[in-house]
């Protein structure tokens, strides 16, 4: 029997268009890929879509990728995924993730304090509710604590984006799978490492997460065409989704890299990447025609990655995306 790699499909905040995120779903279901993951700013509300997801499908997995943890309580974050495993038949992932200054300041108007540690005490309120227990309160007040009015649902993967050293420890302790979105290709030995470090740290026999890197997509016949696309991932998210992406490169040694691409795009609207920083867009993306794209997801799997995450370009012809899903499809080995 041939085994197909696990491979999912991601979509950015940025893709706002509702019926072409559905007919991406169900193009997905269609095509063999293992999950399709929504992520939530301030668009849409992604619980609405993902259950419209799930109404449409009936195979692939679904989840939130990501849910930032500023906006809903542990409670609320606890409520939706049960809400969503049992509509989906048990097909629902939690992804969270500890967003940005601006999301949780400007959209939530929650300020955005000591992330990391507000990441790992959502997680472990959320999975003690979805285990069946009671909310430990951090609140004076005298109220009871409350469990969940469902069965447990303990069987909901959690899925931690984490970048910085401190995340990906975290994930490691207490996920059942990593989401690092633009990590860097040969950054992913360090991060398996800082992973097995934070499972050591969650007790004897704590089994090691999975890895789903977030894979920023830019594939066309035209490798211009292509390159342009892949440029633009890099430079827009160097540029104008503040300082983690910067620093978490820099930490890795590229910091000659993003200094080249931040002086080419001085203002916003620019996509330049010049040749001294041009080692970002095959680190960093999945880019080129079909055929060295599908050689460049193979050596992701070489890495150490479980299911690589397709993530799509937002707000592209429908049908160039669908072009993408089709000509990278999961394959065997």
């Amino acid at each position: 029997m041939t085994t197909i790699r696990p491979l999912a499909v991601g979509i950015t905040p940025l893709e706002t268009r509702r019926e072409v995120v559905l007919h991406l779903a169900t193009r997905a279901e269609e095509l063999g890929y293992t999950a399709f993951f929504v992520a939530e700013a301030w668009g849409h509300d992604v619980s609405v879509l993902l259950t419209e997801i799930a109404i449409r499908t009936s195979r692939i997995q679904l989840g939130t990728g990501v849910l930032n943890i500023w906006g809903r309580s542990a409670g609320s974050i606890a409520m939706l995924a049960s809400s969503l495993a049992e509509l989906s038949g048990g097909r629902f992932v939690l992804g969270l993730g500890a967003g940005s200054p601006q999301l949780a300041e400007g959209l939530h108007d929650v300020a955005f304090r000591a992330p990391v540690e507000r990441l790992g005490a959502v997680t472990r309120q959320v999975r003690r509710l979805l285990d069946g227990g009671r909310i430990v309160s951090s609140v004076s007040g005298g109220s009871r604590p409350l469990r969940l009015g469902v069965p447990p649902s303990s069987d909901i993967p959690i899925q931690l984006a984490a970048l910085g050293p401190a995340a990906v420890r975290l994930c490691g302790e207490l996920a059942d799978r990593w989401y690092p979105f633009l990590l860097p290709a040969s950054g992913l030995k360090e991060g398996l490492r800082l992973i097995e470090d934070g499972a050591a740290r969650g007790g004897p026999g704590r089994p090691l997460p999975r890895i789903c890197p977030g894979l920023p997509v830019a594939v066309a016949p035209d490798p211009a065409r292509a390159r342009a696309l892949a440029s633009w991932w890099v430079t827009f998210y160097l540029t104008s989704m503040g300082p983690l992406y910067a620093r978490t490169l820099r930490n890795h040694g590229f910091g000659a890299a993003v200094d080249a691409v931040l002086a080419a795009n001085p203002t916003r609207g620019t996509s330049e990447v010049p040749a001294a920083a041009a080692v970002l867009l095959d680190e960093l993306t999945i880019w080129g025609n079909p055929d060295t794209a599908r050689a460049s997801l193979s050596g992701w799997y070489a890495a150490g990655a479980d299911m690589p995450v397709l993530v799509l370009p937002p707000n592209r012809d429908r049908d160039e995306l669908d072009a993408v899903l089709d000509a990278l499809r999961p394959s065997s080995p």
